[in-house]
């Protein structure tokens, strides 16, 4: 027997815990940017580990600096592109099925973490970044805990997308038969 199809609005419950987990990545996100921003010197690097500086920096583009020097029309471009998804995602994660933890988790962490990025991008015009990663003279861009996120939630998105979906697919099939 084939299942009803919900309307657009329709939310399950269930699924506010994965908005927990944006928001917490989101205040994570805002309390270590504030920690760095108020005991740190602009661009002068503090040692953490032999391959971990704190360092405060401001990104005005995208990751890793993307179109930093373009001129200031990147930041409304990356302003909406970050407001559009996090409208898309909220309500994708909110339709999530109870039984999926990988994809909400990935989308929750996304979502938090682009978020995270855009309250930065609308209060202050641009991105505070402060983890900076490096190997003798080979340095990673600085980032911050909602890049981090957002690069986990798309490690998950992947290995959903590529390791769990046949699955899902599968099983769907084999109910419906």
């Amino acid at each position: 027997m084939p299942k009803t199809q919900k309307g657009l609005f329709h939310f399950y419950p269930h699924n506010l815990i994965w908005l927990g987990l944006s928001v917490l990545a989101i205040v994570l996100d805002q309390w270590t940017k504030w920690i760095a921003s108020t005991h740190l010197t602009y661009a002068d690097p503090v040692p953490v580990m032999p391959f971990l500086n704190w360092t405060l920096l401001h990104n005005y583009g995208a990751a890793f600096s993307f179109l930093s020097d373009a001129g200031g029309w990147q930041h409304y471009l990356f302003t909406g592109l970050a407001g559009i998804v996090s409208i898309i995602f909220i309500f994708w994660l909110m339709r999530m099925p109870k039984n999926m933890l990988i994809l909400p988790a990935a989308i929750a962490l996304i979502l938090g973490g682009a978020v995270g990025n855009l309250i930065d991008r609308v209060t202050l015009g641009y991105v505070v970044d402060f983890i900076h990663v490096f190997y003798q003279n080979h340095h990673f861009p600085a980032f911050n805990i909602a890049d981090s996120a957002i690069t986990l939630g798309t490690i998950l998105l992947l290995i959903d997308t590529f390791f769990l979906e046949k699955k899902r697919i599968q099983s769907a099939e084999a109910q419906n038969d």
